[in-house]
């Protein structure tokens, strides 16, 4: 507990230094008092969702509650607003889909997949688990489904070849189904809640609505070649640190190659609604349309996969959380709070220093930000209106700075709490914090290193 302790007492000294020493130095002078309120709101919010023991239901709610007494709206529903966005409901259909797929024994083919791999020995698995993780997120639209499904197999894989808890294969493979794992989610828009989220403030803030095609073809390539930069380096640095294992397998797992009753009646709508994604309009047809369609064919009494239950075991709690997040954008947005602070973010700025010197600024600014949130989710809802006023003051291309964004807050994954797999894997006791903070750490350097080399010449 002791840590916990000094981080709440640290960060809420900060928090008030800061507060003073912007009063003091007059830099809350140009703000109205609505938008000082809004400030103040922000401010406890960030309180609220980093630190605070307070459950993230209760705070949320709260903050909403905030909203309607500093006056931040003209009429109470106003302050409802982040509950009325798509991406909140697309979030909560795909990860109802997800979990109908698991229950209907779609997994099965990831598993299948990584036990015939497992015929070549420890090598081929090895290399051919990041390329698995690397696309499981276009079928598989939950980065904790993908980690509840392949954690077993590893163990079992473990167990089989004969090697310790802390052999390099388990470290190396929690590696890949925990940091990897969340950071191969943003491939596409629809390969989990964040990716989600982010299309949907980049449509709000930015005013740029992107195909699923579009995304893909934009963050695709540098996240890969992050990926497989970081995949090498923490090869190499488990190889290193930990006793070499025999590269041949040992025995041969038992396969069940028989596929799961009605497996075809649900996998062959699941590939519709992915084709529906690429090849439709979205002004046309929203994204959220077939995602509804096909939780409403799964809940079907034939197939019985979207149940009372299964609805009730919803993350109702982050949920709230997203929901309150989005209106406290809009507030931010709306009331003029995110151009003046991206007015003075551009006053910390030295004269002269071009695109370049702009971009590894706001790169910097992302990251100090994002290292302080919990909930990537959440530091993307504050960080992105004020980053997209930034582009607007400085003429900056809106896709550009957008995908900077979404690829340091995606890619941060430094501390087990920065994304709920990142978490799982380190609560397994594969890797010490040691090992935690060196590969979050490097991990973290590389994506955001990339991400700033296509900001520069290619976005």
């Amino acid at each position: 507990m002791r840590h916990p302790k000094v981080r709440s007492v640290l960060f809420t000294t900060i928090l008030i230094l800061l507060v003073f020493v912007g009063w003091y130095a007059g830099l809350l002078d140009i703000y109205s008092t609505k938008q000082k309120l809004t400030l103040l709101l922000l401010v406890i919010a960030i309180y609220f969702w980093t630190i605070s023991k307070m459950p993230f239901a209760a705070s949320s709610l709260l903050v909403v509650g905030l909203i309607i007494i500093f006056g931040l709206v003209d009429r109470p529903e106003e302050a409802f607003t982040g509950f009325l966005t798509n991406a909140l409901y697309f979030i909560l259909v795909l990860s109802l889909i997800s979990k109908a797929l698991v229950a209907a024994g779609a997994d099965r083919v990831f598993v299948t997949i990584l036990l015939k791999l497992s015929r070549g020995g420890i090598r081929t698995i090895l290399f051919g688990l990041p390329l698995l993780i690397a696309l499981m997120p276009i079928l598989l639209p939950s980065a904790v489904a993908r980690f509840r499904i392949l954690e077993p197999i590893i163990e079992q894989l473990n167990v089989t070849f004969n090697m310790e808890q802390d052999s390099m294969f388990r470290k190396y493979s929690m590696y890949v189904i925990g940091m990897m794992n969340q950071n191969s989610t943003m491939i596409v828009f629809t390969g989990g809640g964040f990716p989600v989220l982010a299309a949907q403030l980049l449509k709000d803030f930015g005013g740029v609505q992107i195909s699923w095609i579009g995304w893909f073809i934009l963050i695709a390539p540098p996240l890969w070649l992050s990926m497989f930069l970081v995949s090498f380096g923490v090869f190499k640095y488990f190889q290193h640190t930990t006793e070499e294992v025999s590269m041949e397998a040992l025995q041969q797992l038992d396969e069940d190659t028989q596929l799961p009753k009605r497996f075809w009646w649900v996998v062959l709508p699941f590939g519709l609604m992915i084709l529906s994604w690429v090849v439709l309009d979205q002004e046309t047809v929203p994204l959220i349309i077939a995602p509804i369609i096909l939780a409403s064919y799964y809940a079907l009494p034939i197939n019985n996969l979207v149940t009372d239950s299964l609805v009730r075991s919803y993350d109702w709690e982050n949920f709230l959380l997203l929901g309150a997040s989005f209106s406290l954008g809009y507030v931010i947005e709306e009331t003029g709070t995110a151009l003046i602070l991206a007015g003075q973010m551009l006053e910390l700025l030295p004269d002269g220093i071009g695109d370049f010197g702009n971009i590894l600024f706001v790169a910097i600014f992302i990251f100090i930000l994002r290292f302080l949130f919990v909930v990537p989710s959440t530091s993307m809802i504050v960080i992105f209106p004020i980053i997209m006023s930034y582009a607007e003051i400085l003429g900056l291309s809106v896709i550009t700075l957008a995908f900077l964004v979404i690829m340091i807050i995606g890619g941060v994954t430094i501390m087990p709490i920065h994304s709920p797999t990142t978490f799982l894997a380190f609560q397994k006791g594969a890797f010490s914090k040691k090992e935690q903070y060196a590969i979050g750490g490097y991990s973290s350097f590389i994506i955001s290193t990339v991400a700033i080399i296509w900001a520069l010449f290619i976005w």
